[in-house]
């Protein structure tokens, strides 16, 4: 009776306070999942080097479509182990939400994107429908296969900026690492050096990867200290 009472009211908590009740990891797993995805992510550069000979410069369009179609099911299949209420949402439901938020992260990214000044026409859609998708892949796909369609969570971690626990700082870190990233690989665009790489979006591509990476350092770090600093208040 006793243990019963326990469960109800560790719900009631979680319920309360809005923090996911979603499988944890340690910072050593954190690490496989960012190295298991990174290994992809460079598969895709190999198979856009060596097996369609073309790179961000003379093909972003077919480079940005083999990187995000690589990366995309690993991401969700890593990230779906840490879903939300897994008792209730099984893989399948969690593979067919990461779509969703797939095509919703992209529609997001590319409307962003334009309005800060990005270049339209025709020559420019399928550059910027390819980078908006890698973009979606790593800011918007992890977040879906974890929270769904969670407001709360949603709020909670990318508005509050307040997440709990290694999953969520694997999600919110390097999601606002890769934006952070994105916009600092735009300042050369305007800049008149004529070099190819300043072409939209090569630079911004990049910048976006660069910052992905950053903020996974950034996240195991913070998972770390966390720990650190729990096992001292515990203490």
């Amino acid at each position: 009776m006793n243990e019963a009472r326990k469960k109800k009211k560790k719900k009631l908590d979680t319920s309360s306070t809005g923090v996911s009740n979603h499988r944890s990891i340690s910072t050593l797993g954190a690490l496989s999942v960012y190295l298991i995805t990174g290994l992809f992510l460079a598969v895709g550069f190999w198979v856009a080097r060596n097996k369609f000979s073309v790179d961000l410069v003379s093909d972003p369009s077919l480079t940005l479509f083999l990187l995000w179609s690589i990366e995309f099911p690993v991401v969700v299949i890593m990230y779906s182990f840490f879903r939300k209420a897994p008792e209730k949402c099984s893989c399948f439901r969690a593979y067919g939400r990461s779509i969703l938020g797939l095509i919703c992260g992209a529609f997001l990214n590319a409307l962003g994107a334009i309005s800060l000044g990005a270049p339209i026409g025709m020559q420019y859609l399928p550059k910027t429908v390819h980078w908006s998708f890698l973009m979606s892949v790593f800011t918007c796909v992890p977040a879906t296969a974890v929270f769904g369609a969670s407001w709360t969570d949603w709020h909670r971690v990318f508005a509050s900026m307040k997440p709990s626990g290694n999953v969520e700082y694997m999600i919110f870190i390097p999601a606002y690492g890769t934006i952070i990233g994105g916009w600092f690989g735009a300042w050369p665009m305007p800049l008149d050096w004529e070099r190819p790489w300043q072409e939209w979006p090569i630079c911004v591509c990049y910048g976006a990867i660069g910052g992905y990476i950053v903020g996974q350092i950034v996240s195991l770090c913070a998972m770390f200290f966390f720990r650190k600093d729990k096992h001292l208040k515990v203490a």
